[in-house]
């Protein structure tokens, strides 16, 4: 059995509703931030946003699981640098390694933000990098819909909300109060606020983290990113990117041909018409 006795988390979205990292948190993520030695087998890396995306990439509960089946029943390393992503899927990796039958160390190497902050807490050991973040705040969503869809949506935050709030309280120690203030003003700790906090246990090893040369984002990522930043709903990008390619993926992988440079412009405007069609669809 794990250390420590903790809460289960519960709730469903509205299918109208979508769940996205902040921006603020985006912006202290460094992608690149790696831990400098494997800890074998038995350990499971969140290196990227919570939930899949549309590239088949991001952390899910379903190869969460995998990874767990596969550990079996051994004492499992979690390595952490996320700025987080879709709630619930988050409240369903935290679940599972609640459930986990042996201890649970959690490392956060760069940060733990939003969903990931959800993650961490599973940790019967929580490490936190000096230089690292841990950042807790309210549910974040992007949804559509009418006054009442709004007002149970609105309902159904308030509720998830106060789970987290005691989730937080009852790790930390601090008052569930005190807790549903820092989430209200998206609130960031680093290492040694964290520890403070009672968010952490412990501060990782100065060699424990190393940092990886920096990868250049594909063209159609830089667009994926850009939409997201603008507000675009996931099924928004997906159906402007399958207007746009046909086969999202294939193109992405397509080798350069001598008639690149010529087809470029058709795919800006391609991708121009694609953007105003849906802009009037969410009109």
């Amino acid at each position: 059995m794990t250390i420590r006795a903790l809460p289960a988390l519960t709730g469903a979205l509205a299918a109208r509703a979508e769940a996205k990292p902040s921006d603020k948190a985006l912006a202290h993520w460094n992608q690149n931030v790696r831990a400098a030695a494997g800890d074998g087998d038995a350990s499971i890396s969140i290196l990227g946003v919570i939930g899949e995306d549309f590239w088949g990439e991001g952390v899910s509960a379903k190869r969460v699981a995998a990874a767990l089946r596969y550990i079996g029943s051994k004492p499992v390393t979690v390595n952490i640098n996320s700025p987080g992503g879709n709630f619930m899927e988050g409240v369903a990796i935290y679940n599972m390694l609640r459930q986990h039958p042996e201890a649970v160390t959690v490392k956060i190497l760069g940060i733990a933000a939003s969903a990931a902050a959800i993650v961490a807490m599973a940790g019967d050991e929580i490490e936190i990098a000096k230089a690292g973040f841990l950042m807790i705040h309210n549910t974040h969503l992007l949804a559509y819909g009418d006054r009442n869809g709004f007002s149970d949506i609105s309902e159904t935050l308030a509720i998830f909300d106060n789970s987290l709030a005691g989730l937080f309280a009852d790790r930390s120690g601090n008052r569930q109060d005190e807790v549903a203030a820092w989430m209200d003003a998206e609130t960031f700790f680093d290492g040694p606020g964290a520890i403070d906090a009672g968010f952490a246990t412990a501060l990782l090893p100065g060699d424990a983290v190393k940092e990886e040369k920096p990868s250049q984002p594909t063209a159609l990522r830089r667009v994926d990113n850009a939409l997201n930043k603008a507000g675009w709903t996931r099924t928004e990008i997906r159906a402007a990117f399958k207007e746009i390619t046909g086969t999202p993926r294939a193109a992405v992988n397509d080798m350069p041909s001598a008639v690149d440079d010529e087809e470029a412009g058709d795919g800006l405007d391609t991708l121009r018409l694609a953007a105003a069609r849906l802009s009037l669809l969410r009109a």
